[in-house]
């Protein structure tokens, strides 16, 4: 998954980025409110860590422009040095999912970070086998079934259906896609995007008679759409 950290201490992003990428997710960082703001209007995210007094925007005007901004927004955790409950309360009622004041135990923030990650994911999106419509997933062996016909496909391919399905009706940046799947957003994976995203559509004949589609968001990404069944 994919963790944006806005914090202006360089000390604190450092702590962050090696708790996320220990986790075993991607982890971007943001030290002026504007420029992440920017960001969060032309990338996806996970999870957001963020600190309340920041260059630019500070934390409670960001989650305020989230709220009235964002169609599609991020887990949020605030994790600042402020500890008054009135300062809890106001950064909870302005959208924050979670809230940490600093100094944290390395463990204590690992913990807020894996559980807020698996409460957003969904129901059912780390077991072993997951049913979307007629498409059966089996992560072990990294098997898509349909209507009881396996479908052959590589480790790359299963592993970018499995994150559609995963985050279906949520557009994905490219970016977003591209560091999942493959941990970088060079040129080349761009290039192995499209073809992988064109393979998975075709073998999963990803079309509206069969309840899913993928669509490209111009500019910015892929979604894949849910159809509802024709009555």
């Amino acid at each position: 998954m994919r963790v944006v950290i806005a914090d202006d201490e360089a000390d604190v992003v450092v702590f962050l980025k090696t708790i996320v990428e220990e986790l075993g997710h991607v982890a971007v960082s943001y030290s002026d409110g504007n420029m992440l703001t920017q960001a969060l209007v032309r990338e996806t995210f996970d999870l957001l860590i963020l600190d309340w007094n920041m260059p630019g925007k500070d934390g409670i005007a960001i989650l305020q422009w989230m709220q009235s901004s964002l169609p599609e927004r991020p887990a949020v955790i605030m994790m600042t040095n402020r500890s008054a409950k009135r300062d809890i309360s106001d950064a909870l009622n302005a959208g924050a999912d979670d809230y940490i004041t600093k100094p944290e135990d390395r463990a204590v923030v690992a913990a807020r970070i894996n559980a807020m990650l698996r409460r957003n994911a969904g129901s059912g999106a780390f077991d072993a086998e997951a049913v979307y419509g007629k498409y059966h997933l089996n992560r072990i062996e990294q098997t898509v079934s349909v209507n009881g016909k396996t479908i052959t496909m590589t480790s790359k391919e299963f592993e970018l259906a499995d994150l559609f399905f995963r985050n279906a009706d949520r557009t994905l940046s490219r970016n977003y896609i591209m560091e999942t799947i493959w941990r970088t957003t060079a040129a080349l994976a761009t290039r192995t995007l499209d073809m992988h995203i064109s393979r998975v559509r075709a073998k999963l004949d990803l079309q509206p008679e069969n309840g899913f589609r993928i669509f490209t968001v111009f500019g910015y990404g892929y979604r894949l759409e849910t159809i509802a069944p024709s009555k």
